[in-house]
């Protein structure tokens, strides 16, 4: 297992914390990775960490948290797939400080962080995250809401990835050279642990779609399902650079057939 899976892997929504501020040493780091996130969209997303107290900030599914780190976007195409891209490096570095997340994109008082956040005109804020150290103990509604939601189960790696055709899986022996990237892929997070994204292998190209479910997407937040597809897609391109690969993101829809509810949304070109 290579050191980006076992970090993807180990990686757990928190919405438990201790109740301690995250250090100023591990402040300043994440302040500083901020500045050196980057996205292949070309869509600049800018985040802004927000004091709980400062702001009166809060959430009815935490417990414990004292910062918060909101990521904005312009009102453009390929914002909300820009946005999974960016907000999930930030994630896994700050889990690679010991710093818990989970995304938050309706359990709060909205206003208030736009409000805290600075959201101008022709921006949109969809989702924020705390950013602090993980209690010892989950609490008694983070451990329901996480077996609500299967949080911890993922769909089989046949029914995501097709070999040069909808719904065709990719049979076992091409999955074999690439099981890490498929598993870095599986084990992304997504709203509601629904996993939207499905990926045509062609060749060298692989081509990311969402496999849209009804309610996720509206004025304030988005598309939320595709802000998931942005995520996965980080995942597979980080692995390949892990690999020492330099894949190229394409938006170039092969034309392939597929269902009324699914949208092409990207191509993962491998060298």
């Amino acid at each position: 297992m290579t050191e980006l899976l076992q970090l993807i892997k180990g990686r757990k929504s928190v919405r438990t914390f201790d109740g301690k501020p995250v250090s100023t040493e591990d402040r300043e780091k994440l302040e500083k990775y901020i500045g050196t996130i980057t996205n292949p969209f070309g869509i600049p997303v800018r985040f802004v960490l927000l004091d709980a107290g400062e702001h009166g900030l809060s959430s009815p599914v935490l417990s414990g948290e004292s910062l918060y780190v909101a990521g904005i976007v312009p009102n453009l195409p390929h914002a909300d797939e820009a946005y999974g891209y960016a907000f999930e490096q930030l994630v896994l570095y700050a889990w690679s400080l010991g710093i818990g997340t989970t995304w938050i994109g309706g359990t709060m008082k909205r206003e208030a962080f736009e409000q805290a956040a600075g959201l101008s005109d022709g921006e949109r804020m969809p989702c924020v995250s705390p950013l602090g150290y993980p209690a010892s103990k989950r609490s008694i509604k983070e451990a329901l809401m996480r077996k609500g939601v299967g949080a911890d189960s993922r769909i089989p790696a046949d029914k995501l990835f097709f070999d040069g055709a909808w719904d065709q899986s990719l049979p076992t022996e091409k999955q074999a050279p690439m099981e890490d990237l498929i598993e870095m892929v599986r084990w992304a997070p997504s709203a509601v642990n629904k996993q939207p994204w499905r990926i045509i292998v062609s060749g060298r190209d692989y081509h990311f779609y969402e496999k849209h479910d009804k309610g996720y997407i509206n004025e304030k937040t988005g598309d939320l399902q595709r802000i998931d597809v942005g995520i996965a897609l980080y995942h597979f391109t980080a692995g390949l650079e892990e690999a020492g690969e330099k894949p190229d993101i394409v938006m170039e829809d092969p034309g392939f057939a597929v269902p009324e509810n699914v949208e092409y949304i990207a191509t993962v070109r491998r060298p």
